[in-house]
């Protein structure tokens, strides 16, 4: 019996996980541990309080260790993360604690590999569409930040997922006032150069909900305020339909896009109502296209966690 240690660390939460692989193959979760992201020091303290917390695999028992962080990935061992403040390097980790084999990836790397886990085959199916096989997938999640990744079938019966920091490119503004709402984002956060990750995000529907209304709001206030039919969410899920259409398309994601987590999970309504559906569908060349590309919600928070078991096993099965 193999065992698989996972772990997700973002900004706020730093979230692990010990599954086993049973005797049939399959993936069957043991148990999930989550800690505080700014309670630890350093990306060591941190491992060393997960084993203080009495987590159940310990660091030699596992036979791989997978760890997603929201930050891109240097040389394979090494992340600097923008919304954590200290550094990673896992081969230290690997030597210090004992463990056989380790790897570093983005955190929508795992996401991408949970769409081919159950947590991604029990998804809520917000758009219809029909899913190609062996074609790519797209994963894109806002939450703190922007984050997307692709997964491409590698033929061989597995996948390769493609990471991105696309969350940091400039957002589209395409109207008039939307426009104006730049103006006003320039204004407020003191930088002209505005990112998908300050308009498509959880302080993005803070901001949005200030420019609408004037009320300077929390995300969890806002969520609680908006009517099915307010300008709030029309906007919100504008801009988020916008953002999944435009990554289906840079992609060509035939095999789905799925929205992980973040504010959709908290708040499905931002990509359930009809503005979501009308702006990914909206495309003066390829909307037949886009028509048939379905969209998943998956509502999981620990589907990171699954993706990197995913991942882990397919590296146990290639070894």
């Amino acid at each position: 019996m193999k065992n698989i240690l996972t772990a997700d660390i973002g900004g706020t939460n730093s979230r692990f996980a010990h599954f086993r692989i049973d005797g049939t193959g399959d993936i069957v979760l043991t148990g999930i541990q989550w800690l505080k992201t700014a309670e630890s020091s350093s990306f060591s303290h941190l491992i060393t309080q997960l084993y203080a917390s009495g987590f159940s695999l310990k660091p030699e028992k596992a036979d791989i260790a997978i760890f997603a962080v929201a930050g891109p990935i240097e040389e394979g061992v090494r992340c600097s993360p923008p919304f954590i403040s200290w550094d990673i390097d896992i081969s230290s980790v690997e030597k210090d604690f004992g463990f056989k084999k380790s790897l570093l990836i983005n955190d929508f790397v795992a996401q991408a590999f949970a769409c081919r886990s159950r947590i991604g085959e029990t998804a809520d199916k917000i758009k219809p569409g029909q899913v190609i096989q062996n074609a790519t997938a797209a994963v894109i999640g806002a939450g703190t930040a922007l984050g997307k990744a692709a997964l491409v079938p590698d033929e061989k019966g597995g996948y390769v997922a493609v990471p991105s920091e696309g969350g940091h490119a400039s957002f589209p503004f395409e109207t008039q006032r939307e426009c104006e709402f730049q103006e006003f984002l320039i204004q407020q956060l003191a930088d002209r150069y505005i990112t998908w990750n300050k308009v498509v995000s959880g302080r993005g529907l803070s901001l949005i909900h200030q420019f609408l209304t004037g009320e300077k709001l929390e995300p969890q206030e806002v969520v609680r305020r908006v009517s099915p039919d307010s300008e709030t969410l029309g906007w919100a899920s504008r801009f988020y339909g916008r953002a999944c259409r435009n990554y289906a398309l840079e992609t060509l994601s035939r095999g789905g896009v799925y929205i992980a987590g973040g504010v959709a999970a908290k708040a499905p309504e931002v990509v359930t109502n009809r503005a979501f559906a009308d702006e990914f569908n909206r495309s003066d060349t390829l909307s037949d296209l886009l028509v048939n590309i379905p969209v998943f919600l998956i509502k999981d928070q620990n589907s990171g966690l699954w993706g990197g078991a995913v991942l882990g096993l397919q590296k146990l099965r290639e070894k």
